[in-house]
């Protein structure tokens, strides 16, 4: 009796990628954007080149297929239009049992269980690979009320996927105290808005983090007791002087001109206008002329 063709992942990534494993499949972490590799081979090394290998994603979506050289887009249809151009196999390497694929430009949409079955064998063999696309981004960080006693601050993170979880954190790392947030999703992608009060000068952070593909982020704000203002960072502060340096140089500029231009049109209205000097020469030389007139006669 043959013995039966045992499979194996064999991890062929891309970009960086993490291999836990979650109820038996290996889990794959990929940037959005980038490609990668869902591994698949047999461990004996068998030619597949005649064999049929299904890929689906979540159990029922069509991915990919390769059936004795045939595969979607030659010889057969059905393939989901999310992975229409996107899906491919290595040719090359069938002969040695391997029946990876690759997938390129990853969505957040594309997350999901991958099996790969071999329907053909006996027993019937299938293995689940979980690929996780993930976007992280920095949030952004503001005082959104202040008084002389107390602060309250806000944190935004746009797009983020898989959820995350945000905290406001003191310069101790101690976690603070927030409201509720606010979390709005769209196609995979999330909208996290979290609010904190806070009563004394220090400075605050805003912890992003996403465990299941391992990245955490975060932003500070500083934050004064009193009259002073808030800034987010130094850079930022430095960033509201030179604009404000810049407005200030700019209203100048602007009022130089409007000076320069009122003082032109009296320049021009003097040279234009006759002295009271000149009009009284006048006046004295008309005067003379009629006198002469009038002792001619």
């Amino acid at each position: 009796m043959k013995p039966v063709p045992q499979v194996f992942l064999c991890l062929v990534t891309l970009c960086g990628l993490t291999f836990p494993h979650i109820n038996g499949a290996v889990v794959i972490t990929v940037k959005e954007g980038s490609d990668v590799v869902l591994p698949c081979s047999l461990s004996s090394k068998e030619n597949i080149e005649s064999k049929l290998v299904d890929w689906k994603k979540d159990g029922a979506m069509e991915v990919f297929i390769y059936d004795g050289g045939l595969t979607y887009g030659n010889g057969f249809t059905g393939q989901d239009d999310q992975f229409e151009g996107r899906a491919t196999h290595f040719d090359h390497e069938l002969k040695n049992g391997n029946a990876s694929i690759k997938i390129t430009k990853t969505k957040v949409s594309d997350s999901g269980v991958y099996t790969c079955t071999f329907p053909r064998l006996q027993p019937r063999q299938t293995f689940h690979i979980q690929l996780v696309v993930g976007v992280s981004t920095k949030p952004s960080v503001m005082a959104l009320n202040q008084t002389k006693d107390w602060t309250l601050l806000r944190c935004v993170v746009r797009g983020a996927s898989p959820k995350p979880k945000v905290e406001w954190k003191d310069d101790s790392g101690d976690t603070l105290h927030a409201k509720e947030p606010k979390v709005t999703e769209s196609r995979g992608k999330y909208d996290i808005i979290l609010e904190a009060t806070v009563t004394k000068t220090g400075i605050y952070r805003c912890v992003v983090t996403q465990e299941q593909i391992g990245r955490q982020g975060h932003n500070t704000i500083t934050v004064y007791c009193g009259a002073k203002p808030s800034c987010r960072d130094s850079g930022s502060c430095t960033g509201w002087m030179v604009s404000t340096w810049i407005f200030l140089l700019l209203l100048l500029g602007l009022l130089s001109l409007i000076a320069g231009y009122f003082f032109r049109r009296k320049v021009l209205k003097r040279r234009r206008s006759p002295t009271v000097n000149q009009q009284q020469n006048e006046e004295s030389e008309g005067i003379q002329v009629e006198q002469l007139l009038s002792n001619g006669r």
